[in-house]
């Protein structure tokens, strides 16, 4: 199978980049619509956003396999079928969960190996973050480490890509 396209889609908090993502790989019509969620629902406010991506999901008009994977990305690749189409949601998250028990460097190898097996199955692959370097660099150490590391991993990720999306009040800004 030829190689899948890579798709990278960031925006601020509540810009509408999930639901851009979700039909953005509905329009692909791949074999299934993978939706991989790093999400863990620890407070009131992360249930209810949970629960509402849950619902838009059950309301489209086609039907979408869910991996609940908060770490250690490349455990879904036994799960990927040839021809799938991945929606990722959302790299920020995901980070968060890895970044304080993991040597980062190794979790960031591991992350782009794995993007890269995912390409050579799937047919698209749509990953998304939220844009978190629009504010200046924290004065606490473990939120500049966090910055330094969604903006290198950021990078990455648009320069593999196919296409990049920036979301911003619902519409979307191709950059790539």
């Amino acid at each position: 199978m030829v190689r899948g396209k890579l798709v990278f889609i960031t925006g601020g908090v509540r810009s509408g980049k999930s639901s851009f993502a979700e039909h953005y790989l509905m329009n692909e019509q791949a074999k299934r619509n993978v939706y991989v969620a790093s999400g863990v629902a620890v407070d009131g406010e992360m249930k209810e956003r949970i629960k509402r991506h849950q619902n838009d999901r059950e309301n489209y008009p086609v039907e979408w396999v869910t991996i609940e994977q908060p770490r250690n990305f490349e455990q879904i690749l036994p799960q990927i079928q040839e021809g799938d189409g991945i929606l990722w949601d959302c790299v920020t998250t995901w980070l968060a969960n890895e970044l304080y028990d993991n040597d980062m460097e190794k979790v960031e190898k591991a992350l782009f190996e794995s993007i890269e097996q995912l390409l050579s199955k799937a047919k698209v692959v749509v990953i998304v973050s939220n844009e978190v370097l629009d504010e200046p660099l924290s004065k606490y150490e473990s939120v500049v480490l966090y910055q330094k590391w969604i903006g290198r991993i950021h990078q990455q990720l648009v320069a593999k890509a196919e296409q990049a999306f920036e979301m911003e009040y619902g519409l979307s800004q191709q950059w790539k």
